[in-house]
């Protein structure tokens, strides 16, 4: 619990989901002086965007509480600094995810901006994690419930943001939210958990992406070269993908899972295994684009910790060498799975989360070069 100090004013972002309802809620109970901002950030209403009615759900919640509620467009701050990088990474050939990007920039950049021009001196989230203040700085910490922590997402917020921040639930599990907003009479207690990103909603991801997309047909080849099928154009499909191949019966192979082992964008081919344990699937060693560190640089050398390449990814013990005139690499204790260009790897130390970097390609292969990235905006990972 943060007190509140003096003349304070948290601005908090309600969603209209129950996380965000829940925080305004603690927020009030703590003493703060609470105001709420609901944001709109695309624009093209279609049926899978649900912004309309979660802003009918996040005006009740403010009622209920007796606070004011805000409302911004951001659509299009929105789609030039984070569905048009989107695109493009993807075009690259790269597999992007917007939800890093749209923390950096949206929600910790042009919202907490707006907030202060509000006359806020904290901006409040939803978000699990936890920030510890010390004398040598912020500390982005995992939250209590490592099945909802976001710390992963916030790897490229800058500390002098999350010092303005709070996150009131980072010390709660998500059933403890879920219980404290029935108790409470929350409208949202029983709401659903949003997934996916507004401008994708709960749809089919590679038809939606065929409409800004086009088409590119070229060979799925098998280890010896043998032509198995054809995909839709390589931006369509990640390293490590084993669904929506369209790769049948295949006369002289067992029956089981087809693996994309290899990516060549500029060659148009997917190569295909039904090995898992395929050396390609597997990587030792990561080259990084980049790396953002949320507290202050360390000193040049091999720096220790745990590291993540994907969301929700166990933890593996690792060290990044770390010298800021050159791109880092980092080397993990096993190998991992599928580290692919474009998403994030996320260093941490214990449940410090120290921040992350761009993966440029690991160095024992990758058909996507680091210096593909050099203009591509940092993205990480979308499902498929």
């Amino acid at each position: 619990m943060v007190t509140p100090p003096q003349s304070a004013l948290a601005l908090i972002a309600l969603s209209g989901g129950v996380d965000s309802s829940v925080s305004a809620l603690l927020l009030k109970e703590q003493g703060w002086r609470v105001e709420g901002l609901f944001m709109f950030n695309w624009d093209e209403p279609d049926g899978y965007c649900t912004r309309a009615d979660d802003f009918q759900d996040a005006r009740r919640v403010a009622d209920q509480l007796d606070i004011p509620l805000h409302r911004v467009h951001f659509s299009k701050l929105y789609r030039e600094r984070v569905f048009e990088p989107f695109l493009k990474a993807y075009a690259d050939g790269l597999t992007p995810n917007p939800d890093v990007s749209c923390n950096r920039e949206i929600k910790f950049g042009v919202l907490w901006e707006y907030a202060q021009r509000l006359g806020a001196t904290h901006l409040a989230t939803g978000h699990y994690a936890v920030l510890n203040h010390t004398p040598q700085g912020i500390q982005l910490l995992r939250s209590r419930d490592r099945h909802k922590d976001q710390t992963y997402f916030l790897n490229q917020v800058d500390a002098g943001t999350l010092d303005h921040c709070l996150f009131p639930i980072g010390q709660m599990t998500k059933p403890e939210v879920r219980t404290l907003a029935r108790r409470r009479g929350l409208p949202t207690h029983a709401k659903k958990d949003s997934t996916g990103i507004c401008f994708i909603g709960e749809r089919p991801f590679r038809p939606w992406l065929e409409n800004f997309l086009p088409t590119k047909p070229g060979p799925i080849l098998d280890e010896s070269g043998e032509m198995l099928g054809q995909h839709s154009g390589t931006w369509f499909y990640n390293v490590g993908q084993r669904r929506g191949l369209g790769i049948g019966g295949v006369r002289g192979a067992p029956e089981g899972s087809w693996y994309i082992y290899e990516k060549n964008h500029e060659a148009n081919i997917l190569r295909v295994t039904q090995n898992p344990h395929h050396p390609a699937l597997w990587r030792h060693t990561i080259q990084l684009s980049d790396f953002h560190w949320i507290g202050s640089p360390p000193p040049k050398g091999m720096i220790p910790g745990t590291g993540q390449t994907r969301y929700l990814e166990p933890e593996v013990p690792c060290e990044m060498t770390w010298d800021p005139d050159h791109a880092p690499t980092v080397r993990f204790t096993r190998a991992v799975f599928a580290p692919t260009p474009g998403q994030y790897f996320v260093l941490y130390d214990g449940d410090i989360c120290l921040g992350g970097g761009t993966i440029a390609g690991s160095v024992e292969a990758g058909s996507i070069a680091p210096s593909t990235l050099r203009d591509t905006p940092r993205e990480t990972r979308l499902k498929l």
